[in-house]
């Protein structure tokens, strides 16, 4: 007889998150951990000694394509079936597009978007023999509605919603669930590193903070936490079976404002 422990074990689910040390991604870490999942968590800072002791942390710049193949062969060797992939790993370059070097442009992609079609086309065959699971895609608001001085970003979050779309399709009769969540605004280093774009004003850091609040609807700047709750969601086939292809807007109604208001 098993204990009750083992069967624990036996149960639960795996999940590996990219960008794992962020804002969101330390939330993800977190949220699935407390709920019994076993975490990869992949980024390319250290974590610090508060990952998971029943996980495992894989330091690697997922923007370098052979660090893919050098992460699945270690999440592989850690658990051989993967349930879900959450893609949350971005870099971000706030200049104007004329400014943006070619060099700059190239790594916002290869952060963005290229690292999930690497992810994915590994991520599948382990996915495959755990009998299926999902795929979250972490976008942005400005895949949609965005503003100036981000274009790389807003491009390559543009695309990874046209990709999530299209892996939907090919992924369905392998019982895989594709969805992209698209935060707005969340308190998180990359965040706050983008403020000095001149969007919201001048001032310290939480008067920048406080006038971006202003901007959503719901009057406030969101939570990583918030984030974590509906990548969850669409990561659980028991909350989110009948989603696929699908972009869940987070933004505090941010997007639901008209801009002439």
């Amino acid at each position: 007889m098993l204990s009750v422990y083992k069967k624990k074990i036996l149960m639960a689910k795996t999940v590996l998150i990219t960008g794992a040390g962020g804002g969101i991604g330390r939330a993800c870490v977190r949220h699935f951990s407390e709920r019994g999942w076993r975490v990869i968590g992949v980024d390319r800072s250290e974590f610090g000694s508060d990952f998971p002791k029943s996980g495992h942390f894989i330091q690697a710049d997922i923007s370098h394509p052979d660090s893919a193949e050098v992460i699945f062969r270690q999440a592989k060797s850690f658990h051989p079936t993967l349930d879900v992939l959450v893609n949350n790993a971005a870099v971000q370059v706030a200049k104007p597009l004329i400014e943006t070097t070619v060099e700059e442009w190239d790594a916002v992609m290869a952060s963005n978007l290229r690292s999930v079609f690497l992810f994915v086309k590994l991520a599948h065959p382990l996915m495959k023999a755990a009998g299926g699971g999902a795929i979250v895609n972490v976008s942005s608001v400005h895949a949609i509605q965005t503003s100036a001085n981000i274009a790389a970003y807003a491009a390559s979050k543009g695309g990874l919603l046209a990709l999530t779309r299209a892996m939907a399709i090919e992924f369905a009769p392998d019982n895989i669930r594709v969805n992209a969540v698209l935060p707005g605004a969340v308190d998180t280093p990359m965040l706050r590193a983008g403020l000095g774009r001149g969007h919201v004003g001048g001032g310290g850091v939480q008067e920048r903070l406080d006038n971006l609040a202003r901007k959503t609807v719901s009057g406030k700047v969101g939570k990583p936490e918030e984030i974590a709750h509906a990548i969850y969601f669409l990561a659980d086939n028991e909350q989110s079976a009948f989603m696929t292809g699908q972009a869940l807007v987070v933004d505090g109604g941010a997007t639901a404002r008209l801009s002439t208001e």
